[in-house]
């Protein structure tokens, strides 16, 4: 006999709060094994296929890990260094960047530095507060990767995971699937399809579109001569996830640099705005629809409100699995109104009145 659902709500509960206990000590601990299950996610499909053209699991695994490590390698020799000197001396030019800002505005807006003015104290008040924030994110970010693993030992133990749980995905799938309550396993068996489909169709998709924005940002960048292009270019591909901000970032960026480096050539500047312009009319219309898809399920507000929330509770971990969370919920929340549409809750005496005919 089914237990009753009072004793099933308790036992899922306890087991809900255990989880998120677990997940909130062990939060750090946690880093390489959620990076190295959401990559073999994330590469489940390419052993799929795969397998289907003749390989063995194995196989696959063993061809998808060859490709991995050269990509990796390709990327330290060819574009990590470059990065990183674009982005220590886009540190280090900084102060002058500024201290020309501040000549500029001496010269167009005098108004701005009068320490009477009502916008002067606008200015330094939203500077003041954009400091504090800024500090604490980043003392947060240094403070969860720092306390986390050591950077060489991530590096090795990532790829250990993403290996192992590739090779034996179908395999623990499979697994879970067996151990459901069988009273429920249909609709759990459903809602998880749902939820891979919208995951399927969000991070792999718009993995997908960061990937080329942020090629095509750097390399069009670069292109055109803009200095710190590519550091620019990675910054607008890297948060193009959440709809409008790469573009809004990396645009402000690019044309902020561009004025400084062009200042009086417009053409130059214009087609650095022309580039985030054109990035945007493909992403909305060609990339965005093909490899995303309309019918994803997450708003850009609920992303924001889910990577806030669990990056707040569980450090750089919580970011992580915002995504796929917040998948979770919106399908769960679907499912929830679907039946409390059909509930006599919702549908009161008219519903009792339609049963009774």
């Amino acid at each position: 006999m089914a237990l009753p659902v009072k004793d099933q709500l308790r036992y899922w509960g306890v087991a809900a709060v255990v989880f998120v206990l677990l997940l909130w000590a062990l939060g750090d601990v946690l880093l390489p094994f959620v990076i190295g299950g959401a990559i073999a996610y994330f590469l489940d499909p390419v052993a799929d296929r795969l397998e289907k053209l003749g390989l063995s699991r194995m196989a696959a695994t063993g061809i998808i890990t060859i490709v991995g490590i050269l990509g990796f390698v390709l990327m330290i020799l060819m574009v990590l260094p470059a990065l990183i000197t674009q982005l220590i001396d886009l540190v280090e030019v900084m102060p002058s960047l500024l201290k020309e800002l501040r000549g500029f505005v001496e010269k167009q807006f005098p108004s701005l530095l009068d320490r009477e003015s009502s916008s002067h104290q606008v200015l330094v008040s939203l500077g003041e507060t954009l400091q504090s924030k800024t500090g604490d994110v980043l003392q947060s970010v240094v403070a969860s990767l720092g306390s986390a693993i050591n950077v060489v030992v991530l590096l090795v133990i990532v790829p250990v995971v993403t290996v192992y749980l590739l090779l034996d995905w179908d395999r623990m799938i499979a697994r879970i699937g067996e151990l459901l309550p069988r009273d429920h396993a249909p609709t759990i068996n459903r809602l998880a399809g749902e939820i891979n489909a919208v995951l399927a169709s969000f991070v792999r998709g718009m993995g997908t579109v960061c990937l080329i924005l942020g090629t095509y940002y750097a390399v069009a960048l670069m292109a055109v001569g803009l200095q710190f292009g590519l550091i620019v270019g990675f910054i607008a591909g890297l948060v193009t996830f959440i709809p409008y901000l790469g573009a809004l970032i990396g645009g402000t960026l690019a044309i902020g640099l561009a004025l400084f480096q062009f200042w009086g050539d417009w053409a130059q500047i214009g087609l650095v705005a022309g580039i985030f312009a054109l990035g945007q009319v493909t992403e909305g219309n060609f990339l965005t629809p093909k490899l995303v898809g309309s019918s994803v399920g997450l708003h850009p507000v609920w992303l924001l409100l889910a990577l806030s929330v669990f990056g707040a509770l569980f450090g750089f971990v919580g970011m992580l699995i915002a995504v796929p969370v917040a998948a979770a919920l919106g399908v769960v929340a679907r499912f929830g109104t679907s039946i409390y549409l059909d509930s006599r809750l919702y549908t009161g005496l008219e519903g009792l009145n339609q049963d009774d005919e």
